[in-house]
């Protein structure tokens, strides 16, 4: 690449136009995973209308659910990382989009097992497998658009508003709670205030899929074209030609799933727990530790375009390693709101160092025409078998009275990836993305 290249700024209407299609890319995701996350948030408030009250285990089977449907996102990933390879970014989005409507609107209005017996369980499963299924398609198809919308030297940062979002549907889900316990009793959420944030959720899907009508395509004309023939988003190129990118984006994912399922879904379920007596303390804490978790994506993405990508996963994977202990073993311990918070919010400064760069870091694994395939498979396999398992396997660990085992587990998730960024990854070098955008920093390192 020549020193003149590597030079260029992009210029400020570059900039706009990557700011405009970041907003719209990324309100989708936001949309999509405050769908995801309104099932955890609430799930407590609702599991007895769908499961048997005098069963003692319905927290573990409405958990299992939210595990189950992620058996659904490589399906996804597949699916609509073939179409976006082919067809191109925008009109995948606009499909998962929709999908999540329909379903969040099902639930909303669903009866409940007092009317239909075990198949209200069913109709439940059936719409969250779904979703799992347009989620998948969402992960991988929105940090490839992500990434190819950004401006090359600020690829880290603009990439990072995929986890802002993904965040941030956590933090409007806790936010739709707090705001219903100021209009609702706890009774009133358990009998019915609990459809109210899924029916928000399918009225969100349909204004962001009608903005994202107008949002550019990330793909050239040239490259759209060359995706409906040849191996675009094929599934035996992957496995054949691009089988070390997909093999380092799964491990890549390994431990920072884990850590993110653990960190923001675990965590917040220990500090509810803890503070079962003081429910609206519990949310406060969750929601500002998940405003401030979300506040930080930027600036990490914003280091890594100084600095490179590797430093912050290497710093991610040994800081998850040693902190993963302190926060599972005394989080539950604590009474105090104030070192709860500091508690998880350690964690998340962490966790920081794999959320703002994941996309990026797998999007330049790929060249052009099997990226949306790569990065949704590699990771929504890892998603699917180590992510989305983590609540429900605390749940059981908890239940046997064998947490060291669950920590164990995750802090052994957490080293493998360790390794794969220390020994296979390299530090700022081209990537195919760099050849089909420009260079990304200005000196070699």
């Amino acid at each position: 690449m020549s020193e003149a290249m590597a030079s260029e700024h992009s210029s400020a209407a570059d900039t706009r136009r990557a700011i405009l299609n970041t907003l719209k890319g990324s309100s989708g995701n936001l949309v999509e995973w405050y769908d995801v996350y309104i099932y955890t948030v609430f799930v407590s408030y609702f599991e007895k209308q769908f499961f048997a009250p005098e069963e003692a285990n319905s927290t573990i089977y409405a958990y299992a659910i939210f595990a189950v449907t992620f058996l659904m996102r490589p399906v996804g990933s597949w699916y609509f990382g073939r179409y976006a390879d082919r067809h191109g970014r925008r009109a995948a989005l606009s499909v998962s989009i929709t999908l999540m409507a329909a379903c969040s609107f099902v639930i909303a209005i669903m009866p409940t097992r007092a009317t239909l017996g075990a198949l209200a369980a069913v109709v439940l499963i059936v719409c969250r497998l779904v979703q799992g299924f347009a989620t998948g398609g969402e992960y991988g198809t929105s940090a490839t658009y992500m990434s190819e919308a950004a401006t090359r030297e600020r690829r880290g940062f603009f990439s990072s508003f995929q986890y802002v979002t993904l965040i941030g549907g956590h933090v409007l889900a806790q936010l739709t709670l707090l705001i219903m316990f100021g209009f609702l009793s706890e009774d009133q959420v358990r009998e019915w205030g609990w459809r109210i944030p899924f029916a928000i959720g399918g009225l969100g899907a349909l204004v962001v899929l009608w903005m994202r009508r107008t949002m550019d395509e990330s793909l050239s004309a040239e490259q759209l074209a060359e995706g409906k023939s040849g191996s675009a988003g094929s599934l035996r190129a992957l496995f054949t030609q691009y089988r070390k990118p997909f093999l380092l984006c799964f491990l890549i994912t390994l431990g920072g799933t884990v850590a993110f399922y653990t960190y923001s879904v675990n965590a917040p379920a220990i500090i509810k727990s803890a503070y079962k007596d003081d429910a609206l303390t519990a949310t406060w804490i969750n929601l500002i530790s998940l405003i401030f978790l979300m506040a930080l994506q930027p600036f990490g993405g914003m280091l890594s375009d100084r600095i490179g990508r590797k430093p912050l996963l290497v710093g991610f994977g040994a800081g998850g390693v040693v902190y993963t202990y302190f926060l599972i073993t005394y989080l539950p311990q604590t009474k105090n709101a104030v070192l709860s918070f500091l508690l998880v919010a350690v964690g998340y400064v962490i966790l920081t160092g794999y959320t703002s760069i994941n996309a990026i870091v797998k999007a330049e694994l790929f060249p052009f025409h099997i990226r949306a395939l790569g990065v949704g498979l590699g990771y929504a396999l890892a998603n699917s078998i180590f992510g989305g398992t983590s609540p429900v396997i605390y749940e059981v660990s908890k239940a046997a009275g064998q947490v060291p085992l669950f920590i164990a587990y995750v802090t052994a998730c957490i080293a493998i990836s360790l390794a794969v960024y220390i020994f296979a990854l390299r530090n700022k070098s081209e990537t195919p993305l760099d050849a089909e955008q420009g260079f990304a920093y200005q000196s070699v390192r």
